[in-house]
């Protein structure tokens, strides 16, 4: 097998095509089975969408489902094309889309709004990548903006979790042991110490947050939060047809031309917290390629952007969907990330891991039992993932930053993406930079030093 050819500080092989470097299970990559488990039961978040498309849309359980399906087998595309990252939605800019498409009357009008909207969306992202800009925006936007997106996109995760009516006020008990033994697997210094010296302790953190669904299942209907699960048995039965008919250009046509430029400024912010998501991709998986010499990982905005831009495109005429095909599912994809960092053993490569993960969704999304087992629980994962985006985000968007100007600039940025939307953040972070830095917009503080016991940083 070419993967165990391996020559060490390099890529992983492939076969070359245009801009992408295709790699193929257990040709290019050993296949990971922790990671495969982990998808198997954590397709439960890509399920949690469907709650979404029923109440926006009223589209049926079937229907939705079908959306579902047809979305995780895009996620496969990153890791066969040469992405090596774990994709998922675009999580903060949901609620940005939901609020635009509410503006339409429910039926075709809503339809044909997300249509719109899902298009320009993925031919903005297809522009950026193929005329090679998407790097030149990752380097030219100053540093105290990317921090404040960032760090707002963990904010809007939280906000989610725990704003009135929301999951957390369902789950509070499974939610908080949930969440607090994921963090404590994934992060925690103690547990890492713990899985160098035993074996049983090593074995469980590589299953990553496998158990902790399992133990939500069981936790859940224990604390009387949710329903024991009725386990079906069979393969799942999605309405094609009834999607293709009701909710796609073939049932309700092509939206008018009006409805693009309305649809304008709601893809161009919904862009912004994507590009804080290309940010935390790109940090995250530098630490990664520090700590595993033996693999050189080629992460390409521009060729990212070709890939959820072209998966945005096929959604809107296929399978429109509300939580938007994203370059990065940030929670699992730090999962993956940190299983990687432990060794080749551990994990031969990192399209091993993101691609093995993905395979394990959509085995999941066709096995009735999964998907009836999990269905009780999917406002736990949906959290779950959430909060662990928020840390990764806090984490990632603090080291963005350059200096302590920098970070207050990221805190107001933050905030304002909360209350006010990415477009509001985006605009007032370029106010900010340009009055605080002037000429130096795009070089950020002169300082440039981020030293937390300095306080003299421009207060008097």
């Amino acid at each position: 097998m070419k993967w165990k050819n391996h020559q060490y500080g390099t890529e992983t092989t492939f076969f070359p095509l245009g801009p992408f470097k295709v790699r193929l299970p257990f040709l290019h990559y050993r296949f990971e089975w922790p990671d495969y488990l982990q998808g198997l039961l954590m397709c439960a978040v890509d399920l949690a969408a469907i709650p979404l498309m029923v109440e926006l849309l009223g589209m049926p359980f079937e229907a939705a489902i079908a959306i579902v399906m047809i979305n995780g087998f895009l996620y496969l595309f990153h890791h066969i094309l040469g992405d090596p990252v774990v994709p998922g939605w675009i999580t903060p800019a949901v609620p940005l889309l939901i609020a635009y498409v509410q503006t339409f009357d429910p039926g075709a009008d809503r339809v044909h709004a997300l249509i719109a909207f899902q298009i320009m969306l993925g031919l903005l992202a297809i522009v950026l990548g193929q005329t090679k800009l998407a790097s030149k925006v990752v380097t030219l936007i100053p540093s105290a903006i990317k921090s404040g997106i960032i760090i707002g996109a963990g904010l809007a995760a939280i906000v989610v979790v725990f704003k009135e009516g929301g999951r957390f006020e369902q789950f509070p008990i499974t939610i908080t042991i949930a969440v607090g033994l994921a963090f404590y697997l994934i992060f925690s210094p103690h547990f890492a110490q713990l899985k160098q010296h035993n074996a049983f302790w090593s074995n469980l953190g590589k299953l990553g947050i496998f158990p902790i669904i399992i133990l939500a299942v069981i936790v859940a209907p224990l604390v009387s939060e949710a329903s024991w699960p009725d386990i079906e048995w069979g393969i799942t039965s999605p309405n094609f047809a009834l999607m293709f008919n009701e909710y796609t250009v073939f049932g309700v046509g092509l939206p008018d031309a009006s409805m693009f430029l309305t649809a304008l400024p709601t893809a161009l912010a919904a862009y912004i917290v994507l590009f804080g998501d290309v940010l935390q991709t790109k940090a995250i998986l530098d630490e990664a390629d520090e700590k595993r010499p033996d693999e050189k990982i080629d992460y390409d905005p521009n060729r990212s952007h070709l890939i959820f831009g072209g998966r945005n495109v096929l959604m809107s005429i296929f399978g429109p969907d509300v939580v938007m095909c994203g370059p990065l599912w940030a929670a699992m994809h730090v999962v993956i990330v940190e299983r990687y960092k432990q060794g080749r053993e551990a994990m031969q490569s990192i399209f091993g891991g993101s691609g093995s993960f993905r395979w394990g969704t959509n085995t999941g999304l066709l096995l009735l039992p999964v998907v009836s087992l999990v269905q009780p629980i999917l406002g736990v994962a949906l959290a779950l993932t959430l909060l662990i985006q928020g840390f990764v985000s806090f984490r990632i968007g603090i080291m963005e930053a350059k200096s302590q100007r920098d970070l207050g600039i990221a805190g107001i940025i933050a905030a304002i993406l909360v209350i006010k939307g990415a477009a509001w953040a985006f605009a007032v972070g370029i106010l900010l930079v340009l009055l605080i830095y002037g000429k130096n917009f795009f070089k950020g503080d002169p300082d440039n030093n981020f030293n937390p016991t300095n306080t003299n940083d421009g207060d008097q």
